[in-house]
């Protein structure tokens, strides 16, 4: 599914000539892995950030601080900020996609369990939107998980020509 999802991105982002980045937390670069993995995404891929840790979320990708404390690093907030701030940071970047949230095994607390994952996609003009999802499985299947989950949203918004509703 990677592939074939990968390639409608490319060519969707290939036809508006736009550059998509990436903004990573507990995916940890997950998600450029597999689009760097594509031949010919040089053309449509502009880069990513692996935000691990929350004062990197807050000097690469200008998450404000106050955001983290009051939302908490696991949240529609900062996901969104990460995607905004991605696109804004990154060089060349049209559309951008960030996760945040509990790959496990450990690390969950109540109301913010494991397997909480927030997926966003921002874009330059101003459009941002989040998913709230929800996985089981190991650390490895909800990373996985989450990073599927962010290519179809990606896929969603450039196929679906929803940009201008956003």
């Amino acid at each position: 599914m990677q592939r074939e999802i990968l390639t409608a991105i490319g060519d969707a982002l290939v036809g508006r000539g736009w550059k998509l980045a990436t903004a990573e937390s507990c995916t940890g670069g997950l998600v450029a892995h597999w689009i760097t993995s594509q031949p010919g995404c040089s053309g449509w891929f502009c880069g990513g950030v692996v935000a691990y840790a929350d004062t990197t979320k807050t000097a690469l990708l200008g998450v404000p601080d106050g955001m983290i404390l009051s939302d908490g690093a696991v949240s529609a907030s900062v996901a969104i900020a990460m995607a905004e701030g991605a696109c804004q940071q990154i060089p060349e970047a049209d559309i951008a996609v960030s996760l945040t949230g509990i790959a496990g095994p450990g690390g969950g607390q109540p109301g913010k369990p494991v397997g909480l994952v927030y997926v966003s996609v921002a874009t330059v003009y101003g459009a941002a939107r989040s998913q709230k999802l929800l996985f089981a499985g190991t650390r490895a299947e909800i990373q996985i998980a989450a990073g599927n989950a962010a290519l179809e949203m990606v896929y969603n918004v450039l196929c679906d020509d929803c940009i201008s509703r956003l």
